[in-house]
């Protein structure tokens, strides 16, 4: 059941749909509302994935300023404190493959 309320969370975020209130109307973005009381999420709020893996290469985090990095980061749910080589490190640990690296 966990798994299946964790796959209904993330479509919601992937496909735009909010979820108003329990045993509320359900709307959705073409404006169609239906009526659902099984439902048990409130609303979809908090982290959302972007749907693109970031595309940069070892040297455009080497150049990426601080600002940039703290962006991307933070776009894919990673707080992470430190000086701007650690957060280039880190990202470049996160998003490049080991032989990227």
């Amino acid at each position: 059941m966990a798994a299946l309320m964790w796959l209904v969370h993330s479509a919601c975020h992937v496909l735009g749909y909010t979820y108003e209130d329990k045993n509320k109307a359900v709307g959705y973005p073409n404006g169609a509302m239906i009526e659902d009381s099984n439902l048990e999420m409130n609303r979809c709020a908090g982290f959302q994935m972007p749907l693109h893996y970031p595309r940069h290469t070892k040297v455009d985090y080497e150049k990426m300023e601080e600002w940039k990095v703290d962006v991307l980061l933070r776009e894919y749910g990673m707080n992470f404190d430190g000086s701007l080589e650690e957060k280039r490190e880190f990202a470049m640990g996160a998003f490049l493959w080991p032989d990227q690296y």
